[in-house]
């Protein structure tokens, strides 16, 4: 019984302050460099369920003999894989864009089968918690740094982070002094107040001098709009498996920002995460993340952090309405029909105009016709080939 929450979680990255009693990890290449690097705080709470129905809830640190051999770097991606205890797990990963980076999923892993950690467990799962942190736009060759304390509140977990330090990307093997900090270590001005001159005509009556006006409510406003049907094709081992999204069982939710924004699916059988991105000119679906729970048990994740699909111009949506499919990894394949995404430039809560996929487009029935045309002077040029060469085959017989 696999269970998930979206949470706002804080990295950091530096080397300018001292991190005490820390966890560090130096993560290196194929070349043996350092390319990623990492010194974190990190407290767990964690509440499970007990074989007495009832909830108990315990405390873990993040050890420092974790395991960090399922860490790795690449030009565009790097992954921090922190493995301890008996199966449990925390994970980020990063991807790269251009001159700036950004952490794309943050995955934290336990095994309630670990008596150890979790005596008179109900369930012997691995349950996870998967996120999309706020971390975006950093420099290449920078850190990011966050000192203080950062509480994370989850369904069935709670996580404190603090003076947390990475890089995700390290250039020529040594660390950056370059230290980009969070706005809970950026000291705040206080604005001082100022006061609206305000006036009115007529007055309300008030009945009651000791009641208290009603909050005003507020309307939300939409930032991302979706709308299409989802299936999941993915292989594990020898097994292909496909599952269908199902909307009446699913739960969104999400962030919108000026670079980038997120939309989670999460059903009782699985969670993806799509990352959308833009240029300034167009945005694109530039990462996507896949978790659900075997029927063996076993956890199955996948992802791909450098996609560039239904990609359209900022201010428009993109719609696609014909089945397609998509290849996200050699184990991953995204189905989707009667498509339509705008994570950017929403106004009044409603799709702006649509750029269509050719699939959908007035064009699209010029493919065939183009292909027949091609075959038909293929055949035509095989066919002149063959009575051209007959001929100079009669004509050297007769010559002999």
């Amino acid at each position: 019984m696999s269970r998930y929450a979206a949470f706002v979680l804080f990295l950091a990255c530096g080397i300018a302050f001292q991190v005490s009693h820390g966890v560090e990890v130096n993560v290196t290449d194929s070349k043996d460099k350092l390319c990623l690097y990492a010194n974190l705080m990190v407290n767990f709470s964690v509440s499970y369920e007990t074989k007495g129905n009832e909830n108990k809830t315990v405390k873990m640190e993040l050890p420092n003999d974790v395991t960090k051999s399922a860490s790795k770097c690449d030009n565009i991606s790097s992954l921090l894989k922190l493995d301890f205890g008996d199966g449990h797990s925390f994970s980020v990963n990063f991807s790269m864009s251009g001159k700036m980076y950004q952490a794309d999923f943050i995955t934290v892993s336990f095994n309630l089968s670990d008596s150890s950690q979790f005596p008179d467990s109900l369930s012997n799962e691995t349950v996870s918690v998967t996120v999309k942190p706020q971390i975006t736009n950093v420099g290449v060759d920078t850190c990011y740094s966050c000192k203080s304390e950062d509480v994370i509140r989850a369904d069935f977990v709670n996580m404190t982070l603090w003076n947390v330090l990475i890089q995700a990307f390290v250039s020529n093997g040594s660390k950056s002094e370059k230290i980009t900090s969070c706005k809970a270590d950026t000291p705040t001005t206080p604005v001082p107040p100022t006061t609206h001159a305000t006036s009115t005509t007529t007055a309300a009556p008030v009945t009651n001098s000791t009641s208290t006006a009603p909050p005003p409510t507020t309307t939300p406003t939409a930032c991302l709009l979706a709308n299409f049907g989802l299936r999941i094709g993915f292989k594990q081992g020898e097994k292909y498996q496909e599952m269908n999204l199902e909307p009446n069982v699913t739960k969104v939710s999400g962030t919108c920002g000026v670079n980038s924004s997120e939309l989670q699916l999460t059903s009782n059988t699985m969670t993806v995460m799509f990352t959308f991105t833009n240029d300034t000119a167009k945005f694109r679906l530039h990462a996507l993340n896949f978790t659900t729970k075997m029927s063996s048990g076993v956890e199955f994740s996948e992802g791909n952090t450098n996609l560039s699909l239904w990609e359209a111009a900022l201010g428009s949506s993109y719609m696609c309405n014909k089945e397609q499919n998509y290849t996200i990894t050699g184990l991953l394949t995204l189905y989707t029909f009667n498509l339509r995404v705008q994570p950017f430039g929403v106004a009044k809560g409603v799709f702006s105009t649509a750029e269509e996929c050719f699939l959908d487009s007035d064009l699209s029935f010029l493919v065939p016709i183009a292909v027949g045309v091609a075959l038909s002077f293929l055949i035509i040029l095989v066919l002149i080939s063959y009575l051209i060469g007959r001929r100079k085959s009669r004509t050297g017989y007769q010559s002999v």
